[in-house]
């Protein structure tokens, strides 16, 4: 086990090899398609390739084929190895050194015993425009009473797409107030501690992003872009109330999990098991 672990930290020592992996780390549990992950790093598809058989042949990635297409992800057996191997010997007896994630306890109240505590949620895309702006609104109009719901850009577009208020609007939804926020004013000094952080499009998922206060509990829910649909107004339209449809049987899901709590292992799981809905 010791050599398997030793050629997998050789593996992760070289940059883009660690920004391939990272990657995949974000976009877990999906498998994504090799030219994706190229276009995503900016890598020729030859260089991409010898990177991911490197990965691979380390044991941290696994390979899925689909049609004429090679995906990629994430071993995370593998993966939780690596930290166990690092940390087994330096955590016995001293658990303060240990990289465990952050229980309720020590991140505020705890919603299993306090009533009114409400958990925080932020949906991230690209242009804040249309996706996680649906997810916002459903989130606090399905749940408003457990969570406080945020969205936000990691590249804004300036306003709510005009389809993605309609289709609110028609589904009975209030659209006043809302806007187009820059990620930046979720990570600034002040803001509020997010619980749980939401990418809804795999591009925003893609991105490098600062590390969140609190370790928050994340999760990635890519539902393909309605405004990028090019037709006419009924398949514009159709398209928006396509993703309307997804992202409110996500949020469903979501707010009916049982004991829902930031950090457990078993919310992760019921989030990663959410995020396949409708694949």
């Amino acid at each position: 086990m010791e050599k398997e672990i030793l050629d997998r930290l050789v593996a992760l020592g070289h940059p883009q090899r660690m920004a391939v992996f990272r990657l995949l780390m974000r976009r877990y549990p999906q498998a994504v398609p090799a030219g994706e992950i190229a276009r995503a790093l900016g890598l020729k598809a030859s260089t991409a390739s010898v990177y991911l058989s490197a990965l691979m042949r380390a044991g941290l990635l696994e390979q899925i084929r689909h049609a004429t297409s090679l995906h990629y992800r994430v071993r995370q057996q593998a993966a939780g190895e690596i930290i166990n191997y690092l940390f087994l010997d330096c955590c016995r007896g001293r658990p303060q050194l240990c990289p465990l994630p952050l229980s309720p306890a020590t991140t505020g109240s705890d919603p299993m015993t306090d009533p009114d505590h409400k958990l925080n949620a932020i949906f991230i895309c690209t242009g804040n425009s249309a996706r996680s702006i649906m997810a916002e609104v459903l989130l606090r109009d399905l749940a408003g009473d457990r969570f406080n719901a945020w969205s936000a850009g990691t590249r804004p577009a300036g306003a709510p797409h005009p389809l993605a208020l309609e289709t609110l609007r028609r589904h009975g939804h209030d659209i006043s107030g809302l806007r187009s926020k820059d990620l930046g004013e979720f990570q600034a000094p002040g803001a509020p501690e997010m619980d749980f952080i939401f990418t809804v499009c795999d591009s925003a998922a893609n991105e490098e992003c600062a590390i969140w206060p609190g370790h928050p509990t994340s999760g990635h829910w890519g539902i393909p872009d309605p405004a990028a649909v090019q037709g006419n107004e009924a398949e514009k339209a159709l398209a928006f109330a396509t993703a309307y449809g997804q992202m409110r049987a996500r949020i469903e899901a979501f707010v009916a999990l049982p004991d829902v709590v930031p950090g457990s292992a078993d919310t992760q799981e019921q989030i990663d098991r959410v995020g396949r809905i409708d694949e």
